[in-house]
């Protein structure tokens, strides 16, 4: 949803052009692997997609499921760690989603042999394609961040990122609690990294240290099961699987997360978070707080619309 949402924003600041939007789609043998319910843990799965198709559906935007009705004049897409192979011949904006994966032993392989796919690492290979025109992302700090990695520079501006863009503006919510402690869990085991979540979850009560516990969900968690730890390690604590992760966030005193871009709006509105990212790091990396990063997107697309 966090793709889908900063698509649907940027395409609002080019009125003039017509859009598609369609659900992250693959081809060849990963598509297979798709069909027969083996990648449920990426976007490309059917419990995310049919969230996208959703969430499109409800704001009438047109759909061109694997943009088929071609041909387009520019594609912008939030990730590039899987390029499909009808767009690689297009002109490509990459949008930076939010934070990347730390960088495994997988991400080392990756970037080392080329032949590996990408998605092996997940988000931390993004950027290395190298298959896109141009790649907006969050600050400067991330612009150094992804050359570092190996994107080239030349290719990399600086626009923010809309989601990330003006966090203050969800402080203006109607989720009904107050004042309590947050935690926004990651999808660790869904993507074979694991993770100690009675480890967790106790750290979070100690955190809480009686204060009410509120878990938001991330939507690709094996729901039953994260419901069922949580109501043994962490009884008395309320359990989210829908609603804005960032709403709750703005209401909270206290933000726990492992690897989530929600550490940013904590940051962003000055809460006690809590992160398994370097938080030093994570303050020089913040998305610059400009309330424009959907238009200077769409300005950055619309060269590339407007050149000969």
């Amino acid at each position: 949803m966090n793709q889908t949402t900063q698509m649907h924003q940027i395409s609002r600041q080019l009125p003039k052009y017509e859009h598609s939007f369609s659900p992250y789609y693959c081809d060849g043998l990963h598509e297979i692997l798709r069909k027969i319910g083996l990648m449920e843990f990426t976007i490309i799965g059917n419990k995310l997609a049919k969230i996208c198709r959703m969430y499109l559906q409800n704001h009438n935007l047109p759909i061109d499921y694997k943009g088929k009705n071609r041909p387009y004049d520019l594609v912008v897409t939030c990730s590039d760690v899987y390029l499909q192979k009808n767009i690689r011949k297009d002109k490509v904006v990459l949008v930076q989603e939010g934070i990347t994966d730390a960088e495994s032993v997988l991400f080392r392989l990756v970037k080392r042999f080329r032949f590996l796919p990408r998605w092996l690492a997940g988000t931390s290979a993004t950027g290395l394609s190298d298959g896109y025109h141009a790649f907006c992302v969050a600050s400067n700090g991330y612009r150094e961040f992804f050359i570092r990695k190996g994107a080239r520079p030349e290719k990399i501006i600086v626009t923010g990122i809309p989601n990330f863009d003006n966090c203050q503006r969800y402080c203006s919510n109607d989720f009904p609690h107050r004042h309590y402690v947050l935690v926004c869990t990651s999808p660790l085991r869904e993507i074979f990294q694991g993770e100690d979540r009675k480890a967790f979850l106790r750290k979070a009560v100690e955190i809480a240290a009686g204060r009410q516990l509120i878990i938001k969900l991330h939507p690709n968690e094996n729901e039953e099961r994260a419901i069922r730890e949580i109501r043994w390690h962490a009884p008395g604590a309320m359990v989210f699987t829908t609603g804005s992760a960032e709403e709750m966030i703005a209401n909270c005193d206290v933000l726990i997360t492992r690897f989530s871009s929600t550490a940013f709006v904590g940051i962003a509105l000055g809460k006690e978070t809590h992160s398994d990212f370097d938080m030093d790091e994570l303050r020089r990396l913040m998305p610059v707080q400009n309330d424009s990063a959907a238009l200077n997107i769409a300005n950055v697309c619309r060269r590339f619309l407007e050149e000969d």
